[in-house]
Formats: C-alpha cells, sequence, structure tokens
C-alpha cells in the first residue's frame, strides 16, 4: 500500500491538489494556483498560490459536505499571522456542482471529480486513523513518548488558534441567514427576514457565499453594518 498520495483537479484556469505525504502524518495538504494572464501557470516551489493543512477532523467535515449530509461548511487557517479562509458547497439544491474556495482561489468540480475527491478523502482518513493515531513497532518507547507529546502540543497550539480566530470572529462578525435579491460591483441587496431587505456592502462579507438570488444561506457579516441596517 503507498505511503503517500497525490491528485489533483486541473481546470482551464485553477488548479486543485490534494497531497498526503504519509500516512502517519494527521493530516493532508490541500493546494490551489492558478495561470497567470501570460499562461505560465503559478509555482509553489516559488511560494505562489496558496496551501493549507487539513486534520484529520477537517476531512471527516469535508467528507459530510461531499456525502451530502451538510450543505456547507467553512472553516480559518491562521499561519504566520495570515488567517486564510477554506470553504466548501454545492451550488445550489441539486448538489451537483461542488465549489472549493482556498482563500481568493475557487475551484468548480463535477460529479465524476467529486466521487473521486470523495473516496480518496475517505481511504486517507481511514488510513490515517490508523497509522498516525498509533506508531510504529520500530519506535522506541521514547521515541513514542516524544512524539506523543509533540503531537499533543501540535493539537493543544491548533486548537488555541482557532479558539483566538472564532472568539475574534464572533466579536466582530455575526453569521445571517439570508437570501440575495440584487446585486452591484460592490454590494448585495439581502434579504434576512420575510419583506426586510437592506443592501451589505461585499466588503463586510467574511464567507463565501452563491450569488445565485433567492438561495437561502449563510453569510459571515460585520457587526457595525448589521447595526447600521437595525437602527435604519
Amino acid at each position: 500500500m503507498a505511503d503517500s498520495h497525490s491528485k489533483s483537479f486541473f481546470g482551464k484556469n485553477i488548479g486543485l491538489i490534494i497531497r498526503s505525504f504519509s500516512k502517519f502524518e494527521p493530516y493532508i495538504i490541500i493546494q490551489c494556483i492558478k495561470k497567470n494572464p501570460n499562461g505560465v501557470w503559478e509555482k509553489l516551489s516559488s511560494n505562489e498560490g496558496k496551501t493549507i493543512k487539513c486534520s484529520l477532523e477537517e476531512i471527516a467535515i469535508i467528507l459530510q459536505v461531499l456525502n451530502k449530509r451538510k450543505f456547507n461548511w467553512q472553516g480559518n487557517h491562521k499561519f504566520n499571522d495570515i488567517i486564510t479562509k477554506l470553504s466548501i458547497c454545492w451550488e445550489d439544491e441539486n448538489a451537483e456542482v461542488l465549489w472549493i474556495n482556498i482563500g481568493n482561489y475557487s475551484k468548480m468540480l463535477n460529479s465524476g471529480q467529486i466521487d473521486i475527491l470523495a473516496l480518496l478523502l475517505t481511504h486517507l482518513l481511514n488510513e490515517k486513523i490508523i497509522y498516525a493515531t498509533s506508531y510504529k513497532p520500530s519506535q522506541t518507547p521514547n521515541a513514542v513518548k516524544e512524539r506523543f507529546d509533540e503531537n499533543v502540543v501540535e493539537e493543544l497550539r491548533t486548537l488555541s488558534q482557532k479558539i483566538s480566530i472564532e472568539e475574534t470572529i464572533s466579536k466582530s462578525m455575526t453569521e445571517v441567514n439570508g437570501k440575495i435579491t440584487g446585486e452591484t460591483n460592490k454590494a448585495i441587496l439581502l434579504e434576512i427576514e420575510e419583506g426586510h431587505k437592506s443592501w451589505i456592502p461585499k466588503s463586510c462579507i467574511h464567507s463565501q457565499y452563491d450569488p445565485k438570488p433567492m438561495l437561502l444561506q449563510s453569510f459571515l457579516v460585520e457587526n457595525w453594518i448589521l447595526k447600521k441596517v437595525n437602527d435604519t
């Protein structure tokens, strides 16, 4: 059985790459690159494109979307004080087209690619649960303890970062459900309550959304604009 895996999904302008360098690592790598106006693709080796690490828990949640148990999911990844948004959502209720968004990179997958991705992530999750949560027989007890301690520290660090991000978001933003009823280059007309419509600047929305009109979905909106809308 192979220890590493790599699968790419390339379109005309955006490429998505799923990597697992070792079954003993409790995460996978998701990368996105795009084609430059001169026709040359970005190079990951030159620190171009976007790269994030997804934990076992995040893989499981992504699979819930792929298996149509959830309509969408989004998370935040922090590295060197830079927060990158990751979201995955179906284009509409038919659940035939999937969008994966990493920062400002968006990749669309068709039904065949979705099936392949679901099978790959299922295999990687099962494999990593077996090998990344245990240790190899060749490891000495001290080596196992050191590795265990390192994993615990990394998990605590990751958890602390997630809590910090979530607390920051909760204080400055609110998740609301609504429908898009109109759109300009800089704002969307959002119906948050039936019959109550308000213009929300796109710069105040911090989540990926489907531009399809009258589709009920969630939006992460800055609190100050919501307060301003409610006061008017």
